[in-house]
């Protein structure tokens, strides 16, 4: 089931543990205190730099920003990083070198494809909790990954986050219909059979499915069959900007009133830079508020104030940082539950202290309290491309799966 909640604006009572740092006077690390190492594999070059670079900036921040709060429960943060270049045997070495000189209960994977080879060894050796950039719906199974988490809904979640909004859009009591197209990757497959049967279930047709090669590719021959098809909307996922544009311009060449809607990873202003006023309309499902939003809180106050003093001429931040803020924050939250309950930073009891997250305001990053839900934050929000204004805005509430 789901439950909506509408966001008016206000600051949420009960600020989180983390949140409530900036209310309060921050005391000094204590000098005799050991640090508290967050790991990272981090893509600065590669294919997926262009993300790479701003999770890594997020993450900075952050290490940047607790410190001068006094750290964690007085313990210093130290972020120790290697780039991978969005390799998972470089990932790995990385991995092993990073957790062969530190201490580290905290550990960014930078692909589903790391997190899923490091799992046996991180299982075997319960040390570490692990989050990053996948939100693989694998990565939610916790018989398999017990010490792994998605900062955010996973896949899965955000096509229910979706298809929940679709349901709302209906006119004269019918429901509205789907096509569904996607990469013909891992990636791009990930949600797809979890989608149909929720779509199912809440009485959506998918009236087609289009499979594509990832990047730029000629789809005037499944554009013909969306024509035949004439869905009301379209969701794409496993793209991060082509062929969703090729697929935009050409239904709207036709005539056809297609909304177009797509996940995380395809729902940042490179799709608005781009291409420009055709953008207009597109949407995303987001579980963070976007930097440029008109929405406010206390943390989320902090990380604008952290990001313009970190780099005052770098202007907007992109979903990559926010998410990087957010995987560091849930850290955060995580190690202070275990030392605040007088036991020790082991893969089990962090994860113990994960599961226990319930109702947790994080201060403006997500405009409703969260709560954990199979090693997952399943929240998010409808945003809808604003072409002249240059950003998203919001068209749905927050949604909370349950």
């Amino acid at each position: 089931m789901f439950k909506s909640i509408l966001n008016k604006g206000r600051r949420l009572a009960g600020i989180g543990s983390v949140a409530a740092a900036l209310l309060i006077a921050a005391p000094a690390m204590a000098q005799d205190k050991e640090p508290i190492v967050f790991g990272g594999s981090i893509p600065l070059s590669g294919v997926f730099a262009f993300a790479g670079v701003h999770l890594h900036a997020g993450l900075t921040d952050y290490t940047t920003w607790i410190n001068s709060e006094g750290g964690i429960n007085g313990h210093p943060v130290k972020y120790v990083m290697e780039d991978t270049g969005y390799e998972v045997d470089r990932s790995v070495a990385a991995f092993k070198k990073i957790t062969g000189s530190n201490k580290v209960p905290v550990y960014y994977g930078d692909s589903t494809g790391f997190m899923k080879t490091i799992a046996s060894e991180l299982n075997s050796r319960g040390t570490t909790l692990m989050s990053g950039a996948s939100f693989a719906t694998a990565l939610t199974d916790n018989e398999k990954y017990p010490y792994q988490f998605i900062p955010g809904p996973n896949y899965s979640q955000m096509f229910g986050i979706i298809l929940e909004y679709i349901a709302t859009q209906g006119k004269d009591g019918d429901m509205p219909t789907v096509a569904f197209v996607y990469s013909d990757t891992e990636f791009g497959k990930d949600p797809i059979e979890n989608g149909r049967a929720k779509a199912a279930e809440m009485g959506i047709e998918v009236v087609e499915e289009i499979v594509t090669k990832p990047g730029s590719v000629d789809v005037s021959a499944e554009v013909l069959k969306m024509r035949r098809a004439r869905p009301d909307f379209v969701v794409f996922h496993g793209y991060v900007l082509s062929p969703i544009n090729e697929f935009m311009v050409q239904m709207r060449q036709m005539g056809l009133d297609t909304q177009f809607m797509g996940t995380f990873w395809s729902s940042d202003k490179l799709i608005i830079n781009k291409m420009g006023e055709d953008a207009d309309g597109y949407m995303g499902v987001m579980p963070y508020n976007y930097y440029d939003s008109a929405e406010g809180g206390p943390m989320l106050d902090a990380l604008r104030a952290q990001a313009e003093k970190s780099d005052p001429d770098a202007g907007y931040r992109p979903t990559g940082y926010m998410q990087g803020w957010f995987n560091a924050m849930v850290w955060t939250e995580v190690i202070k539950r275990t030392l605040d309950a007088g036991k020790e930073l082991t893969a089990d009891n962090m994860a113990d202290s994960l599961a226990s997250i319930e109702d947790w305001d994080t201060g403006g990053i997500i405009g409703i309290p969260v709560t954990v839900r199979d090693m997952s934050f399943p929240v998010g929000r409808i945003w809808r491309v604003n072409a002249k204004e240059g950003r998203y805005e919001p068209v749905s509430d927050w949604i909370h799966l349950d």
